[in-house]
């Protein structure tokens, strides 16, 4: 499988819904894409391998990040203190594209990284362009004034109907706050997330 191309594909195959789009389709065709997609046999007798290798694409395509970029996370997360479920989530969620999806300010992981990108988002007041760019703790992400009348903003802000509790969201401002770093349980992902630290911890 090709874990780049038609976003509706991949989510279909992942079992993900990375777009609006692809969560429309899959209401309609929740199976995987392909001739043998509703086959109930298809993953039935998968190796234990192959469900690591499905489960990590799964994060990384969640994160929109890529494989060079997932080992260098899983590397910093299990050189923390703690759970490695917990800290390779919370090294990913913490990345500036994530806040920015996670704040309702943009409507897609790959919509956050072009904001980001094209200079739209301020990091305490300061211009920031780099997705993977890491918040901290009481770091305050928004949009900067400029921007804050594109429509793309404004739509997003009205489809998101609720924000996990580690972050603090004004929307009047267009600004969110990071207020703490979040437990797996906490971040709106689908994952078995120690499926992935299995495989890299091979």
């Amino acid at each position: 499988m090709n874990y780049t191309g038609p976003k509706v594909r991949l989510s279909r195959y992942l079992g993900v819904p990375l777009t609006p789009k692809a969560a429309r389709v899959m209401e309609k065709k929740p199976h995987p894409p392909g001739q043998h997609g509703t086959s109930r046999k298809r993953f039935s007798k998968i190796s234990d391998y192959k469900r690591q290798l499905v489960e990590k694409q799964r994060l990384r395509c969640q994160y929109n990040v890529s494989e060079k970029q997932m080992v260098n996370y899983y590397k910093r997360a299990s050189q923390r203190f703690g759970n490695n479920v917990d800290n390779i989530v919370q090294v990913l969620e913490t990345r500036l594209d994530a806040i920015v999806l996670r704040a309702g300010l943009a409507r897609t992981i790959y919509a956050a990284r072009q904001y980001v990108s094209h200079r739209h988002i301020l990091v305490n007041g300061k211009r920031v362009n780099i997705p993977s760019y890491n918040v901290e703790i009481g770091d305050v992400v928004a949009v900067k004034p400029k921007s804050q009348k594109m429509v793309c903003f404004e739509d997003a802000l009205e489809s998101i109907v609720s924000t996990p509790d580690y972050i603090e969201r004004s929307k009047k401002d267009m600004s969110v706050k990071l207020l703490y770093l979040p437990k797996r349980d906490e971040v709106p992902i689908i994952c078995d997330v120690p499926l992935v630290i299995e495989y890299y911890s091979r």
